[in-house]
């Protein structure tokens, strides 16, 4: 046995091991890559796991129950209150407007009304795992259609209790007729609907207090004895003995996860249970897609293939065309509206919990069941697919036509300076130049704050600044430096590549969030890297030994020591990052050397060239001019 689970976790830790990376570098995001790993690898691939495969998601979904409560840890009382009119309006509106449409089309089908409102209800469910994974892989969380998403996903994941509530009082179908009904071991399922409802909501209320009134004095006793594993051994008990609860009494474990993560956001241990937590996240999901990749009956599909895929597109469509109607309503630019409209227009992983919990309690029959999920599996393995297309054929095409016809027409080619991204980083240089008398040319790809900016008087454009086409528009042929503020470090490369390409001339001068991403840049070969926190810390160190009562002469000068030498010492590391040993061994050297420089007397000598006129080689440069 214990050889047999060995097996399983090799072909598993294989199969994305091997699937991610290709899909990865085809554009098409880790998400897919796991779904097609797990195809590859089910009972109608090449057969590597079986039945087991089922075993296997049951613990994935542990995955889920954790990504559930990290999320509920982020909601603390002032982003929800931020959100509430997205949260409660426009996710509520697509709740109960997708619930309506779908239930009405499923009871032209033949379906009763209580089976025809479980399966809307069930369906109007959309993947937070995939959605909000690949949203963030593409850097599109800060803009508003990845607020909106949120918002709408935020109130999917609250609807979960009332439609867990509901479903019991729908049962129209035998508990022997369900298929599995005689063996669903809950703690309520011998009890009459009404009062599983009240117990439900029983174990919620449970959840809260146990949050509220017990955990932060664990959590404060464990933390005193410094023991760091015991703390990551306390906070998966906590997910674990909550998701088992919520199980027990025939309730989604995420959705317990998710309700504790609320409780404990404004604990003082919130961010050291994110960084604790956040690993196995990441593992279990991947498990997860893999699993539901493996779990698609294709035997189902080829022997009804015209019925499932009309239920797939059909479903997506109708999820798309309600949430582009309502993107519109809540005033969603036309791009920021497609985007929103087709991420969620997939059915997500709490239809697979909700469509067993209508088996289990003679909701639904077994052929929808089986249906239905084939269904929910194939939208949630085309969400990448359509995240692609749209990216690659739908904006280029339709988002940004207008936009950017009327960008276009303002271009500039006179102005030497390009700046990718107008967020909290690229305006503050925008604005700096242009107060200078620098003429700037302004690109960036979030619509809504295009038009803000614009209202207050600031020219931006809208447009993905790693196009070749509107960088040429923007007149990059011209100009003479360009400065990438983008919040997203892989567009950023991306840009980097075309500008190399197509516009080699260019100066590229590139934010960097930190360390890591600084050393990607300099493989791409990009020599001025500016790391966006290194200024304003070495800022507050200066006014902190000011505060110290230190000469601020003394601390300004040791601050430009500083920099100059961690900007020495960051292209050393760079070139040795990869040897683990020899980069530690050569952080110690410089840290070392920094301490015996500043109290030295060679720090007149080091400061000397920094303070010559405080550009010693524009000094330089001018002086040969005049030579010549």
């Amino acid at each position: 046995m214990s050889q047999s689970v060995l097996l399983q976790a090799i072909v598993y830790l294989a199969a994305g091991v091997v699937f991610v990376p290709i899909a990865k570098r085809l554009g098409l995001g880790s998400v897919l890559g796991y779904l097609l790993a797990g195809m590859v690898i089910g009972p109608d691939g090449l057969g590597l796991v079986g039945e087991e495969g089922q075993d296997v998601m049951h613990v994935a979904e542990f995955g889920v129950v954790i990504m559930l409560f990290l999320i509920g840890l982020e909601l603390e009382p002032d982003l929800l209150w931020k959100l509430r009119v997205p949260i409660v309006g426009l996710g509520g509106l697509q709740v109960v407007l997708t619930t309506v449409v779908i239930s009405g089309l499923a009871m032209l089908t033949g379906l009763p009304w209580q089976a025809a409102l479980a399966v809307g209800m069930i369906l109007t469910m959309s993947s937070t795992a995939i959605v909000l994974q690949t949203m963030n892989e593409k850097g599109l969380m800060q803009a508003a259609s990845g607020q909106s998403t949120f918002s709408v996903l935020l109130f999917q994941d609250i609807a979960v209790i009332p439609i867990l509530a509901l479903l019991p009082l729908l049962a129209t179908y035998p508990l022997s007729e369900s298929g599995e009904g005689g063996g669903h071991d809950t703690l309520l399922a011998d009890l009459p609907g009404w009062l599983q409802t009240l117990a439900v909501l029983g174990a919620v209320l449970a959840v809260v207090m146990l949050g509220r009134f017990v955990m932060r004095p664990v959590f404060r006793i464990i933390a005193s004895t410094g023991l760091r594993e015991v703390f990551i051994a306390s906070a998966l008990l906590l997910v674990g003995g909550v998701a088992l609860l919520m199980e027990s009494v025939g309730l989604s474990p995420a959705l317990g996860a998710f309700v504790s993560g609320v409780v404990l956001a404004n604990s003082e241990y919130k961010h050291e249970l994110e960084s604790d937590i956040d690993p196995f996240r990441g593992l279990l999901l991947g498990l997860f897609f893999i699993s539901v990749g493996s779990s698609i009956d294709f035997g189902l599909i080829q022997e009804n293939p015209l019925l499932v895929v009309g239920v797939v597109l059909g479903m997506m469509t109708l999820k798309a065309i309600v949430l582009a109607v309502l993107g519109r309503r809540f005033k969603l630019s036309t791009d920021q509206n497609l985007i929103f409209s087709l991420a969620l227009s997939q059915v997500g992983e709490f239809a697979f919990v909700l469509l067993s919990f209508s088996l289990q309690n003679g909701i639904l029959d077994t052929r929808t069941v089986g249906l239905l999920t084939a269904a929910v599996a194939l939208s949630m393995a085309l969400t990448p697919i359509v995240f692609l297309v749209n990216e690659k054929l739908l904006l280029p095409r339709i988002g940004t036509t207008a936009q950017d016809k009327k960008a276009s027409d303002q271009f500039s080619a006179s102005n030497p300076v390009i700046v990718a991204g107008f967020g909290r980083y690229g305006n503050i240089v925008g604005r700096f130049l242009r107060a200078n008398g620098i003429g700037t040319t302004v690109l960036d790809f979030d619509s809504d704050r295009v038009d803000i900016l614009r209202k207050i008087g600031i020219k931006v454009y809208y447009g993905d600044a790693s196009r070749y086409d509107l960088l040429k528009s923007a007149g990059a042929e011209e100009a003479k430096v360009i400065v990438i503020a983008l919040d997203s470090p892989e567009k950023s490369l991306e840009l980097v590549e075309t500008i190399k390409k197509h516009f080699p001339h260019l100066q590229i001068l590139v934010r960097a969030r930190d360390r890591d991403d600084a050393y990607e840049l300099m493989d791409a070969g990009i020599e001025h890297v500016y790391r966006e926190t290194l200024d304003s810390s070495l800022r507050t160190g200066v006014d902190a030994m000011r505060l110290l009562g230190l000469r601020a002469y003394h601390a300004e000068r040791s601050a430009r020591l500083f920099r100059k030498h961690d900007e020495e010492a960051l292209s050393e590391l760079a070139s040795v990052r990869h040897d683990q040993k020899q980069y530690f061994s050569t952080a110690r050297r410089r840290i070392r050397e920094l301490e015996q420089l500043i109290s030295s007397d060679e720090t007149d000598r080091w400061l000397r060239e920094v303070e010559e006129g405080w550009d010693s080689e524009s000094l330089r440069r001018e002086a040969n001019q005049q030579t010549n």
